[in-house]
């Protein structure tokens, strides 16, 4: 047979790019199209509370997997998953959206259509013209002879871009027939503009090799632009003293020599800042100078020491050069720098060392953050992947220290409360045979809570923290008031209901012993563990005071030295 339906098309399509799993919501738009993808024994559906739980399940698939499907119905679904989309473009994350769509004679016939806005004179683009705001590439299929073409011209640039696309499909194509597919025709992989290349590893070159305490830094970009591995093998070569920024946390090892730490302004590790603020050549590889990460650009970078390597252009002196690849760039450079370890040996002579303390009977007194991330550090591995809610949690995270192949996920750019729950999910079935932890906020999981019930019903493992302070413990820093101040929960007793007939082991902890059981309790679990963990309202990172306070000035106006 030579022809196939326009959902298996889809279905096929996916799989071939390296999607194994989607997440879906039914609705009446959509139910034909499921049905078809539901024929691919190959894909498995992960139906999820609400869309934009499932977003942000797509989210953290995407950062495992490299690319994720996110199905929803017309309008109230496409709406409601807005701000994962959205949250998913801001930190280069290739999300394929599909919703179903109106069918096309109701188009035709201008009638008044269930969840819309009842203005069929527009046609029903409203929705496509939203994401088209949030995405590379949105397109709307009412035809079944250009639904090939169009289905894989929106992969092709979600790969390539590495941004969410929108593909609508009306809802009376899904089983229509088209030609079979062959192979999927990618974009061919992008090269350097070979004079831009050439000029810009020569500036660069001769720029670093004359300096005199050269570091390298590691931005979030870095995976953006596939350059990971480079620029790795960059640092073996140069051996100049790296450190990375906060959301590009776990992209060098940390157990390797050269590691100096989180570079995060004032909120940087001991001796981290100091060093890189005072050397005079500093190369970022994918940064992302944003209020955050520069602690309300107070961050002391000058742009005549800087050499910014972003995924498609590189800045050096006040020179741009474009129509260069990232990863081609850096790997370039290694063969051009001179080696020197100046800024690692800085570092070496003002490191704080660790007094090593002899572990102590756990205690009964109340729990402190600082004992709950020691005994988290202490259960990490190379198949943990940390999962970092906005808040305190990205604060704490920052002070793990991460053993080979651990893994660790935050949401720096987009800053969405409540996305950890999702993404927990979408990471944990995008590789079932990582152990995912989650930090998240009390605040942040009565956003999200429900979607520890999709986890449940597929059975996937991992441990949840929720720290329980009765606050948004980040926006209290920030600017307080009694907004901040949550209804609290029995947060332990909450996800109980949510089993059905799945299993989870649900604890609450005060003291340090009880948290020591809980830990030992979870290593032979088979399945979720979930810690509710009670605090001190007033228990957070010493980092997060500084941070909050210069945000705070940011937001009111307050002008401060900026990155970059």
């Amino acid at each position: 047979m030579n022809q196939v339906t326009v959902g298996s098309y889809l279905a096929q399509r996916l799989e071939e790019v390296g999607i194994r799993d989607y997440f879906a919501i039914p609705g009446d738009f959509n139910l034909s199209l499921l049905d078809e993808l539901l024929m691919n024994p190959r894909l498995k559906m992960i139906n999820c509370c609400n869309e934009l739980n499932a977003g942000y399940a797509a989210d953290g698939y995407a950062r495992e997997n490299g690319v994720a499907a996110l199905v929803l119905t017309f309008c109230v679904g496409g709406l409601s998953a807005v701000n994962a989309v959205a949250g998913a473009f801001a930190e280069d994350l290739p999300v394929i959206v599909v919703s179903g769509g109106p069918n096309v004679n109701s188009l035709m016939e201008n009638r008044i259509l269930h969840h819309t806005m009842a203005r069929p004179e527009e046609g029903y683009k409203f929705v496509l013209a939203v994401y088209k705001e949030i995405t590379a590439h949105a397109v709307v299929i009412r035809e079944a002879s250009t639904a090939a073409f169009r289905i894989d011209e929106a992969i092709r640039i979600a790969l390539s871009a590495k941004k969410p696309v929108y593909i609508e499909i009306a809802c009376n194509l899904a089983a229509a027939l088209i030609s079979k597919p062959n192979t999927l025709s990618l974009a061919p992989t992008r090269k350097s503009d070979p004079g831009s290349l050439k000029k810009a590893l020569e500036h660069v070159a001769a720029f670093l090799n004359g300096s005199r305490q050269p570091v390298l830094v590691a931005g979030s970009r870095l995976r953006t632009g596939d350059a990971t591995g480079a620029f790795e093998a960059l640092a073996a070569k140069c051996a100049y003293g790296v450190a990375c920024m906060p959301n590009a946390k776990s992209f060098f090892p940390e157990t390797n020599s050269q590691f100096m730490g989180i570079y995060w302004g004032s909120a940087s590790s001991p001796g981290c800042r100091e060093v890189v603020e005072s050397s005079d050549a500093y190369l970022f590889a994918g940064p992302v100078f944003s209020d955050y990460t520069t602690v309300g650009f107070s961050a002391l970078i000058q742009p005549a020491r800087l050499v910014e390597a972003s995924p498609d252009r590189i800045l050096v002196g006040g020179q741009v050069y474009h129509g260069i690849v990232l990863s081609e760039f850096l790997t370039g450079l290694a063969s051009k720098l001179n080696p020197n370890p100046t800024s690692l040996d800085a570092y070496l002579r003002i490191k704080e060392t660790a007094h090593v303390i002899p572990p102590a009977a756990p205690k009964e007194l109340s729990l402190s953050t600082r004992q709950l991330f020691h005994h988290i550090n202490e259960s990490l591995d190379g198949t943990t992947t940390v999962v970092a809610e906005t808040g305190d949690s990205w604060f704490n995270g920052m002070d793990l220290h991460l053993p080979d192949g651990c893994k660790f996920e935050i949401q720096m750019q987009y800053g969405s409360i409540g996305w950890s729950v999702g993404a927990f999910l979408g990471l944990a079935a995008a590789n079932p045979q990582r152990r995912v932890i989650g930090l998240i906020g009390d605040g942040s999981f009565q956003m999200t809570a429900q979607e520890v019930s999709t986890i449940l019903r597929y059975n996937y493992s991992g441990v949840i923290f929720l720290m329980n302070n009765g606050a948004y413990t980040i926006e209290v820093m920030i600017h307080d008031g009694p907004y901040n101040t949550l209804q609290n929960w029995n947060y332990a007793a909450m996800v109980e209901t949510l089993k059905g007939q799945s299993s989870i082991l649900s604890q609450t902890v005060r003291t340090e012993k009880e948290l020591v059981a809980a830990l030992k309790k979870s290593r032979t679990f088979k399945g979720l563990t979930f810690i509710e963990v009670i605090l001190d309202r007033t228990d957070c990172n010493k980092a997060l005071l500084g941070w909050g306070t210069a945000v705070a000035d940011y937001n009111g106006g307050k002008r401060k030295n900026a990155a970059g």
